[in-house]
C-alpha cells in the first residue's frame, strides 16, 4: 500500500475544530520551550550549588552532594516523571494532597519542569565538580590565606573559573534538556511529542508530522548550542582556557 504524501496537511483545519495542524505544532513548541527553559534554570541553579558542595573540604557536604547526584542520575527520567506526578502527592498531608491533585494550577507543566530540572541538576553538578577539581588547589588556599571565607572563595575565585571551563559540557546538557522534555508528554503536557502523536492520529499523516517535529527539536537544540558557544566566547579569559574547535 503506497503512502500518500500531503505536505499541505499543516495548513488544514483539525477535524472538528477551527485550529490548523500547524497551530497544534506551534502550541507544542511553546510548551516545549517553556518546560525546557524553566527546567534549565532549576538545573543550573541547583547544579552549581550541589557541584560546589561536592568539592568542599568537609566530608558531610560532599556526602550530601554525592547522594543527590546518585539519586537523580540513576533513576530513569520517565520513572521520575511518574513518581513526581502520581506518587509524591500521596505522601503530602491530606489537604495539600487534595490541592495538588485537584486545584494546583498548571500541575502538569510545573511537575515536568521540576522533574526535568532536578534530573538535569545532577548532571550539571557533576560537570561543575569536575571543573572545580581541574583548578590548582593552591588558589583556594591562597584565597583563604588572604582572609576570604570559604563561601567568598567559591563565589569570587573558584566558581567563576570553573564555570568557564565547563561551558562545553554544559552545552550538551542544555541541548539534552530540550530533547528530554519530550518525556513530559507522558503526564499530559501539550509539548511537541504530545501534539505530534495527536496530529498523527487525527490526520493519519505520520511521516510529515514527525519530520516536522524532528526539525523543530533540531532547531531548539541547535539554537541552544549556538547560544552557549556565544557565551563561551564572551566569557573566555585569555590564557585561562585554550580555544577549541
Amino acid at each position: 500500500m503506497n503512502y500518500h504524501w500531503n505536505w499541505g496537511i499543516f495548513l488544514e483545519q483539525v477535524k472538528g475544530g477551527d485550529e490548523t495542524y500547524l497551530d497544534w505544532l506551534l502550541t507544542g513548541l511553546g510548551w516545549t520551550l517553556a518546560v525546557s527553559l524553566t527546567a534549565w534554570v532549576i538545573a543550573l541553579t541547583l547544579g552549581i550549588c550541589i557541584g560546589a558542595l561536592r568539592s568542599m573540604p568537609s566530608r558531610l557536604p560532599v556526602m550530601l552532594g554525592n547522594a543527590w547526584v546518585e539519586l537523580f542520575r540513576n533513576i530513569p527520567l520517565l520513572v521520575q516523571m511518574f513518581l513526581w506526578f502520581f506518587v509524591m502527592p500521596e505522601f503530602l498531608p491530606r489537604d495539600w494532597s487534595l490541592w495538588v491533585k485537584q486545584d494546583m494550577p498548571a500541575k502538569e507543566f510545573l511537575t515536568a519542569a521540576l522533574c526535568l530540572g532536578l534530573f538535569t541538576s545532577a548532571r550539571v553538578a557533576e560537570q561543575v565538580r569536575a571543573g572545580v577539581g581541574s583548578l590548582p588547589r593552591g588558589q583556594r588556599d591562597a584565597a583563604l590565606a588572604l582572609g576570604l571565607t570559604l563561601p567568598q572563595t567559591y563565589r569570587h575565585v573558584i566558581l567563576p573559573q570553573a564555570l568557564r571551563i565547563v561551558i562545553p559540557p554544559l552545552t550538551s546538557e542544555f541541548m539534552n534538556v530540550f530533547k528530554n522534555s519530550s518525556v513530559a508528554f507522558a503526564i499530559g503536557v501539550l509539548e511537541l511529542t504530545f501534539q505530534a502523536r495527536q496530529m498523527q492520529e487525527d490526520s493519519e499523516q505520520g511521516i510529515e508530522t514527525f519530520l516536522a517535529v524532528t526539525l523543530l527539536y533540531f532547531i531548539c537544540a541547535f539554537a541552544a548550542n549556538r547560544g552557549m558557544v556565544l557565551i563561551e566566547a564572551r566569557t573566555r579569559v585569555p590564557g585561562l582556557i585554550a580555544r577549541t574547535g
